[in-house]
C-alpha cells in the first residue's frame, strides 16, 4: 500500500516520523451512462460560460470568487507558498478523554506506521494513550485543507481520524420531535429487557452490504438475459403506542427464537467473501 503522506507526530518536544496510509476502502458499484439508442457513452465537456466553448485543461485556472464576478486566481505555487504548522507535522496540541468527544466529530480512519528512527517514540505514545484512555488531538493538512484530526490507539498501532470542526456540527434543535414523551417505567423495562437479549459480541465481519451483494446477482442475471422477477416489499406499520408493552413483549419472544438461526447464518456468511468473489463463483457454478 503507498502512503498517503509523510511527516511526523509531535508532543512537546517528542517527534515521530511517521506515514499515512488509508484504513478505509469504499466498496461501490459504479455506473456508465450511456445513450439509450445505441449505448454509446456520454461524455463530459468543460465549457466556459461565456461562449460555451470547450476548454482544454492547460488553459483551466482554479479562482475563487470573493465578489460575485471577481475572482482571485490561484496557481500551484501559491498553494505551496501558505505554510502553516500542520502542513508536514501531525501536532497534538492536547489529550482528552475520548468519552467527552460527540462521536459525530469522528469520521474517516488512516493508519500510521512509524518511520526509520521513530519506533520507540510510537510505542511510547501508543502505550501512554492505551495507559490514561486519551486520545491526542492535532491539526494536519491532507489534500490542500486543514483537518482537525485525533490520535488513537488501535491495537499495537496509532491511527489518525479526521474530524469535523466545531462549526461543521449542526445542532439537533433542527429536528421537530424530541425524546420528551413520557415513558412508563414497565416499558422501560421491558424495552431494556429486549436490548439485553439483543445484545451480542461486535462481530463487524458479520455485517454484509446485502443491497450491494442483490444488486449483483441482478446485474449477473441481466447480462445472461434472465427473466428477473418483482419481489414483494413489506409495508413496515408503525408500532401502536398503545400496545406498546404488548409489542416489546411479542419482539422479546422472536428475538428469543430467532437467536440460533440468526448466529448460525453469522457463522455461514462471515467468511470474508466479497460480493464480487460470489458472483464469480456462482458464474463459474452456471457454466
Amino acid at each position: 500500500m503507498r502512503a498517503i503522506w509523510k511527516g511526523s507526530i509531535s508532543f512537546g518536544l517528542v517527534y515521530i516520523p511517521i506515514a499515512v496510509y488509508p484504513a478505509t476502502r469504499e466498496e461501490k458499484i459504479s455506473f456508465r451512462q450511456l445513450r439509450a439508442t445505441d449505448l454509446s457513452p456520454i461524455r463530459y465537456k468543460k465549457v466556459a460560460e461565456a461562449d460555451m466553448k470547450e476548454v482544454s485543461a492547460d488553459q483551466i485556472v482554479k479562482g475563487y470568487e470573493y465578489e460575485r464576478g471577481q475572482f482571485v486566481i490561484l496557481k500551484e505555487e501559491d498553494f505551496a507558498k501558505v505554510k502553516i504548522e500542520s502542513t508536514h507535522s501531525i501536532d497534538i496540541t492536547d489529550f482528552v478523554d475520548q468519552e467527552q468527544v460527540d462521536p459525530k466529530f469522528f469520521y474517516k480512519p488512516y493508519f500510521l506506521e512509524p518511520q526509520k528512527g521513530g519506533e520507540k517514540a510510537y510505542a511510547l505514545l501508543q502505550k501512554a494513550l492505551v495507559g490514561t484512555r486519551k486520545i491526542g488531538i492535532a491539526k494536519v493538512v491532507i489534500s490542500n485543507r486543514e483537518h482537525l484530526a485525533s490520535v488513537k490507539p488501535d491495537g499495537l498501532f496509532l491511527i489518525l481520524e479526521l474530524m469535523h470542526f466545531a462549526q461543521e456540527i449542526l445542532s439537533p434543535d433542527v429536528l421537530k420531535n424530541g425524546p420528551d414523551t413520557a415513558v412508563s417505567d414497565r416499558e422501560l423495562k421491558m424495552a431494556q429487557t429486549l436490548v439485553e437479549s439483543m445484545t451480542v459480541p461486535w462481530e463487524p465481519e458479520k455485517y454484509r452490504d446485502e443491497y450491494r451483494t442483490a444488486l449483483m446477482e441482478m446485474i449477473e442475471q441481466k447480462a445472461q438475459n434472465k427473466e428477473i422477477a418483482d419481489k414483494p416489499v413489506t409495508a413496515v406499520r408503525s408500532t401502536n403506542v398503545v400496545d406498546l408493552v404488548k409489542v416489546l413483549q411479542e419482539s422479546l419472544a422472536r428475538n428469543q427464537a430467532v437467536k440460533p438461526k440468526r448466529a448460525a447464518a453469522s457463522r455461514s456468511n462471515g467468511n470474508g467473501r466479497s460480493t464480487s468473489t460470489l458472483v464469480k463463483q456462482k458464474r463459474r457454478a452456471a457454466a
